[in-house]
């Protein structure tokens, strides 16, 4: 059985192993392909191992390929209704950094709250050894305790986020399509949207990128929150309306954002890059080793569960 992973490199830069795949087929790695090379690449390959790399119905009707697997949770990378067309199975990598990206929604949050890195950088810059006092700060310091987080969408990561929101004293507002009161407690309550825009110091996202979430933090939905609301996204770019986030940065309506993802990446002209109040990573809230192992052994599972005729994690 011939394997083709076609973007091999973000998974695995070298701290892992693909061994484990050797062992169930000849495996062709690419670091990264390019749309022009897919089809080539691909060749007579019946296994598709991707992470990025489209796979369009063109693609797909130009090969003869019997199983895609994709290296992470979303998969609008694949046309999956030409799949289902072919009969191509197509597999996932679901709940794989459900702690990894909880705890970095805290760092993004953390960092609006303290600048530690524009004060270490001031440190090293002197400033502390030519401060008059024993300590000084050049930014505003937040304290979270008491403080209000909104949780829009309340799924795996949004729960485990909502459990370190509660170790830091906030109390918890959730939105969710499936509410279970079950859950609810002195300090997590479901809300609905405008509820949870109205009382939230800080909102983060979690939800899925569909037509209804798309653009749905926009002028409108800002102006509903509270004046100073911190806004945090590990989810999907899209989800926010980058120039009306930018306009809610500058006049500080919003306070400040902490962005993992951005509706193009990598970015090149994208309008929050100039914000200073914008924090901005590059999309790795889920790249600890601890994570990809887990998605690395996941990927593995699938395709061994496919080869024997039982898939898990279809989609």
């Amino acid at each position: 059985m011939k394997i083709v992973i076609l973007d091999g490199y973000t998974l695995n830069p070298g701290d892992l192993s693909w061994s484990l795949w050797k062992t169930l087929g000849t495996v062709t790695l690419y670091d990264r392909t390019e749309e022009k090379d897919i089809v080539n690449r691909i060749g007579d390959a019946e296994i598709v191992i991707t992470n990025k790399t489209p796979l369009s119905k063109e693609t797909l009707e130009a090969c003869h390929i019997k199983y895609i697997g994709v290296l992470a949770t979303g998969y609008n990378v694949v046309d999956v209704d030409a799949a289902k067309d072919k009969k191509i199975v197509v597999t996932n990598v679901p709940a794989y950094g459900t702690e990894t990206v909880a705890q970095y929604v805290f760092a993004l949050l953390l960092e609006i709250c303290h600048h530690v890195g524009a004060h270490n950088q001031a440190v090293h810059e002197g400033q502390w050894t030519n401060c008059p006092d024993f300590c000084f700060w050049n930014h505003p310091l937040i304290e979270l305790n008491g403080k209000t987080f909104g949780l829009i969408g309340a799924g795996k990561i949004g729960l485990e986020t909502a459990k370190i929101a509660e170790a830091f004293g906030m109390k918890i507002l959730a939105h969710t399509r499936t509410p279970d009161k079950l859950l609810e407690s002195n300090t997590f309550k479901f809300a609905n949207l405008d509820t949870l825009y109205k009382e939230s110091d800080v909102i983060s996202l979690h939800c899925p990128l569909t037509e209804s979430t798309k653009g749905m933090i926009n002028t409108s939905s800002i102006h509903k929150m509270k004046d100073g609301v911190i806004l945090i996204n590990t989810s999907r770019g899209p989800l926010i309306v980058e120039a009306d986030l930018k306009e809610a940065l500058l006049s500080r309506k919003v306070y400040a954002a902490g962005i993992d993802v951005l509706s193009s990446e990598p970015p090149t002209d994208n309008v929050l890059l100039s914000v200073e109040n914008c924090v901005i990573t590059p999309h790795i809230a889920w790249a600890t080793q601890a994570a990809r192992v887990r998605l690395m052994q996941t990927a593995i599972d699938n395709l061994k569960a496919f080869l024997q005729g039982t898939p898990i994690n279809e989609v």
